[in-house]
């Protein structure tokens, strides 16, 4: 009775009611402008949702059941995976086997053409247990088959239940067309004989589709998904085609998908992938739904590392990883922090371990199967974005499938269009990334770090047959080669900030001013303020400054900023904070430099660079 009497006492609230809250809030600015995310994927976010916005179909969804959106199974146990240097197999098996020891439960081999032979396996795997730890391999495309062969042959002689392995021959013939612009041929044969040697072993996947490629490149979340899946049903139709029994061929592909830093809506793409995927295979008519199942795993984006203040990188990584592992994938690979411009220590490994067995153990993210199964927000981002890239696999198939767009180049244009326009959402800071283009950390320097050469996995010869490539460009890649010519040049150039006038408004320009000019590894002098623009101009001489910028008030600019100018006399590049409405006047005076939110950064400090001779 108590219970009932206190829900009385609040009545129930239409959403039209929130909204006109928030619009009186808003004080006369438009609702739609300031309180409705305009995303790039192709559809808006509200700012708020309430249980009506929950799609039908979570009214009878589960974890563990078809179309499998809350989940393969009712339990979140992911795999911990790292990826293990295999040149060496000897040097390999004891790095491998160190990792177990601390918790790994997956691993990952980049084997070369060179070294398939009946000794490598042995001695790569020597004291490993094949049925208790996930093994994958990346293995060159010429000796896949024969690896796969050897590889079953190595756990029937060392008495492992086939049955009970578990991992992956990552075999992704398109991927290599796509990364690396080689033509991939018929491969169907290939897929085939691949199956027939992996058969005995039913958990052992052996075709990939590795859209964290596109992800890396730069692709926005809904064209990763809608082109993953026409990638995967590509693949299903040369299986099919070629005699395997759908059942088989669904249960022998992997997906290998990037995760961005967009943590709400990467929960929701792992979640959206797995019901359209299953949908998909359902029209195969398998004879089980369990080969509706979508196998996942996912890793963390190399697309937003960065060179400099790298340790950011884990942060990054860690809400990454958190975002897959709620949405409950089936293995996580952490990128170590330092991947971007070395081969990760021992020390980056141990951390990117350690970053999944806090989620594990200390956050129990893997007791609770889809914790956010119900969320009126998360549910509704589920839908939007199977919608948009649904919309995508439908338009690349009715274009002939995902193999013939490779081909022509359209995969790779839309995705190098995503990177491009995201790059360019950096530069105008429209896109933040931490340590990069905002808030840099002014007093570090590289200390001989240079980004990785990237270089191919497999050693061969991998100059392209098309123009049509993926771009490989991170997104603050550009900023970082910013940074690192104004290191190399040998000359620091200095940015005094002349602070006069209002005190709140010259405080604030002087901190955008400082973030914006030590992006470019600019040293940045701030001061507290000057009582006349004498003083000020006085105080940059006297630091020998190469920058001087001027930080006050729009209004205040009409009388400061001339006599600035001019008291400076081309000592030293001049430059006004702000974009005050007197910027007519200030240009006809001879001022040429303005900085503010409006701007390209990563343009006006090239601009900047070139006029200091860098």
């Amino acid at each position: 009775m108590e219970k009932e009497k206190l829900f009385s006492e609040f009545p129930p609230v239409k959403a039209e009611d929130w909204k006109n809250k928030i619009i009186e809030d808003l004080k006369g600015a438009d609702y739609e402008k300031k309180m409705v995310w305009r995303t790039t994927e192709g559809f808006n976010v509200n700012p708020f949702y309430r249980k009506e916005d929950v799609p039908e179909r979570c009214a009878g969804e589960v974890p563990g059941e078809f179309p499998f959106t809350r989940g393969n199974s009712t339990c979140n146990n992911w795999f911990i995976r790292q990826d293990v240097p295999a040149a060496d197999p000897i040097e390999a098996n004891s790095i491998a086997k160190e990792m177990i020891g601390y918790g790994v439960t997956s691993l990952s081999f980049k084997v070369k053409g060179k070294l398939v032979n009946p000794e490598y396996i042995p001695a790569l795997l020597n004291g490993i247990d094949a049925e208790a730890v996930e093994l994958n391999f990346n293995v060159c495309h010429g000796k896949v088959v024969e690896f796969a062969g050897l590889f079953a042959d190595y756990c029937r002689e060392r008495g492992f239940d086939l049955k009970k392995v578990r991992g992956a021959i990552e075999y992704d013939p398109i991927d290599k067309e796509i990364t690396k612009g080689k033509d991939s041929g018929d491969f169907s044969q290939k897929i085939k004989a691949l199956t027939e040697a992996t058969a005995a072993m039913p958990h052992v996947r052996c075709i990939a589709v590795n859209s964290c490629s596109l992800n890396n490149a730069g692709a926005y979340i809904t064209q990763e998904l809608g082109y993953a899946l026409a990638w995967g049903n590509e693949y299903m139709n040369i299986a099919t085609e070629a005699g395997i029994p759908a059942d088989t061929a669904a249960k022998k592909i992997k997906f290998k998908m990037g995760i961005s830093g967009n943590f709400f809506m990467e929960i929701a793409k792992f979640r959206a992938a797995r019901m359209l995927w299953a949908k998909i295979v359902e029209q195969y008519k398998p004879e089980c739904q369990c080969a509706c199942k979508m196998a996942i795993h996912a890793v963390t984006s190399q697309f937003n590392l960065t060179l400099f203040d790298s340790y950011v990188n884990m942060l990054r990584t860690q809400t990454e990883a958190m975002s897959a592992a709620l949405a409950g994938v089936e293995s996580i690979t952490v990128t170590p922090y330092d991947a971007v411009y070395e081969e990760p220590t021992a020390f980056a490994r141990r951390i990117a371990k350690n970053q999944q067995l806090i989620l594990k153990h200390e956050s129990h993210l893997d007791k609770v199967a889809d914790p956010a199964g119900g969320s009126y927000y998360i549910e509704s981002l589920t839908d939007s974005i199977a919608a948009e890239a649904w919309k995508l696999f439908l338009a690349t198939e009715n274009e002939g499938g995902f193999l013939a767009a490779v081909k022509a180049g359209r995969i790779q244009t839309a995705v190098n269009e995503a990177g491009d326009n995201r790059r360019t959402a950096l530069a105008k800071r429209k896109e933040i990334l931490l340590g990069t283009n905002q808030y840099p950390n002014f007093t570090e320097t590289a200390e001989g770090k240079r980004p990785m050469e990237k270089r191919c996995s497999c050693g061969c010869h991998c100059e392209p047959d098309t123009e049509f490539v993926l771009a490989t460009k991170r997104l603050g890649e550009e900023f970082e080669q910013l940074r690192l010519r104004t290191e190399e040049s040998g000359k620091r150039p200095k940015a005094f900030m002349l602070t006069i006038g209002n005190l709140a408004m010259r405080q604030a320009r002087a901190q955008f001013s400082c973030n914006f000019l030590a992006t470019a590894g600019y040293e940045v002098i701030d001061n507290l303020g000057f009582k006349s623009i004498e003083e000020g101009v006085a105080a940059a001489m006297e630091k020998n400054a190469d920058i001087v910028v001027l930080c006050s008030s729009d209004d205040e600019y009409a009388e400061y900023a001339v006599p600035a100018f001019n008291a400076i006399g081309g000592k030293a590049i001049f430059i006004v904070a702000g974009a005050p409405a007197c910027m007519p006047e200030l240009q006809q005076a001879g001022i040429e430099n303005f900085i503010h939110v409006r701007v390209n950064v990563l343009e006006t400090l090239k601009a900047l660079n070139a006029k200091l001779g860098i």
